[in-house]
């Protein structure tokens, strides 16, 4: 059952962006209080927090794209 719940948050996390994840990860907070907080603000907001959310998938997505340079002969 540990195994199937494991499989079905990775599934989720990589279908949708992981960017709960990544704030959990960045703050120290588990990720699941950023999700119950997100769909609450989402349902009281209609749904305005979702562009928040694509936005940050979207610089997430770039961010991981780009490599990060220490110099200028690592071009």
């Amino acid at each position: 059952m540990d195994l199937l719940i494991a499989k079905a948050k990775a599934f989720f996390e990589v279908k949708f962006f992981g960017v709960c994840a990544y704030i959990g990860e960045k703050f120290n907070i588990p990720s699941r209080y950023i999700r119950f907080n997100f769909v609450y603000v989402s349902l009281l907001t209609f749904g305005s927090p979702v562009i928040i959310y694509l936005v940050l998938a979207f610089w997430l997505n770039v961010k991981a794209k780009i490599k990060r340079r220490t110099s200028v002969w690592d071009l």
